[in-house]
């Protein structure tokens, strides 16, 4: 059969998954292009190339060499991140009948927003949406109507609202910060001496112990500080320096952390305070 007459449908376009990732991964570790890759998976090349550019990260190998490798890992945790950041689609955007109704009655007709959805209810009106008295309010709040607001209410008015306190959330600030899915591959395996991880024992009182544990071969080192804070864990990080001078690199090539507030301070972590122009280490 000739191309003209070729009737197979044209695929719908579908994001990549998981297993696509980690297909993509294999294909590039045995050196295939991204054209090569996306005509394997029959996939558009600019997607291939657009995934390997957003899942790629930069590694350093046991000689401190940089270089760029894609990870699938990093590439769905970054898909994941922004679905999520999209949120879910306002379910009362759909329905202009069921918008209109809802600022007739309540600003015309001084309903309120319960009201309104328990009239819906009894009289078995019929929308293209339905939604509850609570998401109603959180619309208004949100100021999603054009024509509604707190004002318009005959009980929740534009009054002082309660002060929260905010919750801290410490992994939103760590923005300078690398995912463990980007830790050098000998440090995963614990196959090369030289990879650390670094936490925090906090005691009864202001004091606690940092305490720092090679992968390999277990060792432990263990520094008294007098607070968890960032400025202490420096102070810690630059005495060992000192002491090592320029095997500083070689002892510690990688440490690992978690996103506590006393480890924030990436860039001051790994600068180097004898050679101010390079970095002693990767967090």
């Amino acid at each position: 059969m000739g191309q003209e007459d070729n009737t197979a449908k044209n695929r719908s376009w579908k994001q990549l998954t998981e297993k696509d990732r980690y297909k993509i991964e294999t294909l590039l570790q045995e050196k295939l292009s991204a054209a090569e890759i996306a005509k394997r998976m029959c996939r558009d090349r600019r997607t291939i190339e657009r995934e390997i550019e957003r899942g790629s990260v930069h590694q350093r190998d046991s000689e401190l060499r940089e270089r760029l490798v894609y990870l699938a890992d990093v590439g769905q945790r970054i898909h994941t991140e922004r679905g999520a950041n999209k949120g879910r689609g306002l379910k009362i955007g759909n329905d202009h009948k069921l918008v209109k109704h809802i600022e007739q009655k309540i600003v015309k007709e001084k309903y309120s927003p319960d009201a309104v959805i328990g009239e819906i209810k009894a009289k078995n009106m019929i929308f293209k949406e339905t939604i509850c008295t609570k998401t109603l309010y959180n619309y208004i709040d949100s100021g999603l109507f054009l024509n509604i607001s707190n004002k318009d209410l005959p009980i929740k008015k534009q009054g002082k609202k309660r002060d929260y306190k905010p919750v801290r959330r410490v992994a939103l600030n760590n923005i300078r910060g690398r995912s463990i899915e980007e830790r050098p591959p000998e440090a995963e395996s614990r196959s090369e001496l030289g990879h650390w991880e670094m936490d925090c024992v906090v005691g009864s009182g202001k004091a606690c112990l940092l305490v720092m544990t090679e992968r390999k071969s277990r060792k432990e080192l263990i520094f008294p500080m007098k607070a968890k804070t960032q400025v202490c864990v420096l102070e810690v990080m630059d005495k060992l320096e000192n002491k090592h001078k320029s095997k500083f690199s070689t002892i510690f090539k990688s440490i690992t952390m978690d996103n506590g507030s006393e480890f924030l301070d990436i860039e001051g972590l790994e600068k180097s305070c004898i050679f101010p122009s390079t970095l002693r280490t990767t967090c």
